[in-house]
This record gives structure tokens, C-alpha cells and sequence, in this order.
């Protein structure tokens, strides 16, 4: 019985020096850091992905495999996830999965078969910065009923969406 006791706790002790252990407690310190760092923050900054789009040979196709096989809920535009934002529990933000027809302009001047889309805020004062620090900005910012869009380069040329949703302004 001792020995089952010494065995028990020599296993859960080593249990919690496990890398994975220490990875989740890594990450739940580095939430916690972020929450409280941004809790009330105004900085014009990228505050989480708002879409993937890349190119397919067959869009309707593959959004009718993804249903299929991995049970996204697809339309017309591809899967939307819904997610609440930490610091403002209810704040529901969508994530806009989308596959494009392979050639689609939409992802010009990028030659790369993928774009993804950046929920901002603050959009203006962003693109003030990122033109200040010579940021190729390719269009301007276009206000719709659902947020403000605008696109830019990285420096490897990938084109990225910056968005800023409505009930965000």
C-alpha cells in the first residue's frame, strides 16, 4: 500500500513538471499579461484574426468537403466561427473562412495564394502609422454597414485585410 502511495505521488509529481503542464501554464500567464495589458488600451493595433481566405481550384467543392467531412456549417462566402472576446464577454466576434476561385484578383498585387484578414481598431490612426512607416497601403479605407476595410503589404508582398467591424467605431 506504501509503495502504491510513493508510486502515486512520484507520477504525479512528474506529471506536473511535463512540458505540456508547463506550456498551459505558460500560455494562461501570457493571457493573463495580455488581459490585463489590454484590458482598456486604445493603441490603433491588430486585435485578432477576422478572416482566412486562399485559393481553391474549386470553391464550391471544397466548401461542400469541409461541410461534409469536418461539419462546417458553409454559404455562398464560406464558414464563420463565432467567438467572445476575453475582455468584453458580450462581444461576439466572427472569424470569415473563406476559399476563393484559384486567379481570383481579389488577392492582388500578392502573388501568394492566401490573405488573411486582421480585426483592428483604431483602423485610421493605423494606417496613419503603417503609411508613416512605409507601409505600402494599397487602397483606402471603405466604410460598410458591417466595418471599415482597408489593404496593405507585408514585406514579403502577402496582401493583408485590416478590418475593423462596426460595433467596434
Amino acid at each position: 500500500m506504501i509503495r502504491l502511495i510513493i508510486t502515486i505521488s512520484i507520477a504525479a509529481a512528474v506529471a506536473s513538471c511535463s512540458p505540456a503542464n508547463k506550456m498551459t501554464k505558460n500560455m494562461e500567464d501570457q493571457t493573463k499579461e495580455t488581459t490585463s495589458a489590454t484590458a482598456d488600451d486604445a493603441t490603433p493595433k491588430v486585435t485578432g484574426i477576422g478572416g482566412i481566405f486562399f485559393f481553391s481550384d474549386n470553391p464550391e467543392a471544397t466548401r461542400e468537403w469541409y461541410n461534409k467531412n469536418l461539419g462546417l456549417e458553409t454559404n455562398a462566402y464560406g464558414s464563420s466561427f463565432e467567438s467572445r472576446d476575453i475582455n468584453k464577454p458580450d462581444q461576439v466576434n466572427t472569424l470569415q473562412w473563406s476559399p476563393f476561385k484559384k486567379g481570383s484578383s481579389y488577392f492582388e498585387p500578392s502573388k501568394k495564394e492566401f490573405m488573411i484578414n486582421y480585426r483592428v481598431q483604431h483602423i485610421e490612426k493605423l494606417v496613419d502609422q503603417l503609411r508613416e512607416s512605409g507601409t505600402t497601403i494599397l487602397d483606402s479605407i471603405v466604410t460598410y454597414d458591417y466595418g471599415k476595410f482597408v489593404h496593405i503589404l507585408d514585406p514579403e508582398g502577402n496582401k493583408i485585410e485590416l478590418w475593423e467591424p462596426a460595433e467596434e467605431h
